[in-house]
């Protein structure tokens, strides 16, 4: 049966591990036009696609830099204004503080003179009460005293000069024993 195999293979036949010629032909054409077309049509449109999609990308990126960069700037802008807003706060925030010690002086100085005017008004009306008092009490004393000194006498004591002279006397007396006892 080998043999068989061998001569028959020998014989004219087309040996098939041996490729067709024609059929390679017409296989390197088919290749050679569909190499042709995606070389001259697809790859071009791939290129296209991929340049347009690195161009997006690397705008992208550029504008994602650009966007950063003013982002920063921002945040820089932010950062100073919100540094001079707490300045400019802490600068009012002191000139309150100043003002506020100073309306407080102002109040404590005009508290103190109302209350020295008050204390002076006090004295003033004290003084003018004694001294109402001590005239009534010298009237009363005087009529005290001349009631009884003429009860003491026994003779009345109308006549207004010599009541007069009587009062006059006992208050030097009295004032001077007061005197005396406060020294």
């Amino acid at each position: 049966m080998n043999q068989l195999i061998i001569s028959a293979a020998t014989e004219g036949e087309a040996n098939p591990l041996m490729p067709n010629l024609w059929e390679m032909g017409v296989t390197l054409v088919g290749f050679a036009i569909l190499m042709f077309i995606v070389v001259k049509f697809v790859v071009p449109m791939f290129e296209k696609t991929f340049a347009a999609r690195a161009e997006a990308i690397e705008g992208g990126i550029a504008k994602a830099e650009k966007a950063q960069a003013e982002a920063s700037a921002a945040l820089e802008e932010y950062k100073q204004q919100l540094t001079d807003a707490r300045a400019e706060a802490n600068r009012i925030r002191e000139e309150a503080r100043a003002e506020g010690a100073q309306i407080l002086a102002d109040l404590k100085e005009k508290a103190t003179a109302e209350s020295a005017r008050i204390t002076a008004q006090a004295h003033a009306a004290i003084q003018s009460e004694r001294q109402a008092a001590v005239v009534s009490l010298r009237s009363e004393v005087g009529t005290l005293a001349t009631t009884l000194a003429g009860r003491i006498v026994g003779e009345s004591l109308n006549d207004d000069a010599r009541a007069a002279r009587v009062v006059d006397r006992f208050l030097a007396d009295l004032e001077n024993q007061n005197a005396g006892a406060a020294k």
